[in-house]
């Protein structure tokens, strides 16, 4: 068979082995490639004595979206951020909800294509406090996300990385030294959840959420999908709960959200709102003070209270704000308690919207 003919932006993070193939060192799948061949994730690909990246300066599409919904509930509440992603995947979950982007095994996908510097020029244009590398995984598409995210900065604006975790010690030092904000996706508590369900492994997004917490300032949140039958009992969520107190600390923001039927699990039930509200006794029970529920209607379980006299301070109705009561320091405006997170002097007023943004190149 003739081997494919790929082109790219020349990628990082990969050696030649002793049998004439070279590895991808990005993520722990470490596929090992001949002349021609794309990796797992399909965008990464060898081509003649050196990996590319072929989907380097192309996208999927570009939305403004409210933070909330990365989801980010303690960094800069209420304010827009431009989100996009590319295509292809690192992991194969069988209950994607973005699988028509991240399991695209077609490059006609990319309907849009963006400099970083007219993404960041983008960001400021529509009033974007931030730019979310979102929809699929930034790993894999780790250059375009760095180049672009030294732009926003070079801009004045922040960035967000919405991500499974799933990569190797040296490209995570270089992806998450040029992120302000995460969200990672926790998917489950159990290496079999993660072999059967996921093609990967647990213990690898584990260190990334401890790298994260213990040796960077990046502020990130975590997120986990309950899937009935599959990660929703009672003793794997305090399983999951209890490891996040231990080590990482109360204050990491866990989300637990609700599964509908997608992708490769369409005979799945969708999660019940009582496991998720279950699952917040739970996390809130064995001491972590900020956890949320998500994609079910629930302002309870979506606004903020003070760990320190209980009040609530962010009042939240789905992605809207409906109370705040934060002082410019991210303070408790009752009892002063610091509340963690990244806040500014008030919030924005972006609320539940979300539109679609074309994104264009910089003029001479």
């Amino acid at each position: 068979m003739q081997a494919e003919t790929v082109e790219g932006m020349p990628g990082r993070y990969w050696h030649r082995i002793d049998d004439g193939r070279i590895q991808c060192d990005l993520c722990p799948r470490c596929c090992r490639l001949h002349d021609g061949q794309r990796g797992l994730c399909f965008v990464r690909a060898r081509a003649g004595e050196q990996m590319v990246l072929t989907t380097y300066g192309r996208s999927s599409g570009f939305c403004i979206d409210p933070i909330e919904k990365k989801p980010l509930n303690h960094f800069l509440p209420g304010t827009p951020v431009l989100s996009f992603g590319t295509a292809g995947c690192n992991l194969t979950c069988k209950f994607c909800q973005n699988w028509d982007i991240s399991k695209a095994r077609a490059l006609d996908r990319l309907q849009d294509t963006a400099s970083p510097e007219a993404i960041a020029d983008s960001a400021v244009r529509s009033g974007c406090r931030s730019v979310a590398f979102t929809y699929n995984d930034p790993v894999i598409f780790l250059e375009y996300a760095v180049d672009a995210a030294q732009a926003c900065h070079a801009r004045g604006v922040k960035t967000v990385a919405v991500s499974a975790g799933y990569i190797c010690a040296e490209p995570r030092v270089e992806l998450f030294r040029h992120m302000d904000a995460a969200n990672i996706d926790l998917k489950g508590f159990t290496e079999s959840f993660y072999r059967n369900l996921c093609s990967a492994r647990l213990a690898p997004v584990l260190e990334t959420l401890e790298y994260l917490r213990h040796e960077t300032s990046v502020w990130f949140e975590i997120t986990t999908l309950l899937i009935p039958g599959e990660n929703d009992s009672a003793t794997e969520i305090e399983a999951l709960s209890r490891w996040v107190m231990e080590r990482l600390g109360p204050d990491v923001p866990l989300h637990f959200t609700a599964f509908h039927p997608d992708w490769k699990m369409l005979d799945t039930a969708p999660t019940p709102p009582t496991t998720l509200h279950m699952a917040r006794r739970i996390a809130r029970g064995i001491g972590l003070r900020h956890v949320y529920t998500g994609n079910i209607h629930d302002p309870e379980g979506q606004s903020t209270y003070c760990h320190g006299c209980g009040a609530r301070i962010i009042g939240r109705d789905w992605h809207d704000l409906t109370a705040w009561h934060v002082t410019a320091n991210g303070s408790c405006a009752f009892c002063q308690t610091r509340c963690p997170g990244v806040f500014e002097t008030g919030h924005g007023t972006w609320g539940r919207r979300r539109r679609g943004l074309a994104v264009q190149e910089i003029g001479p």
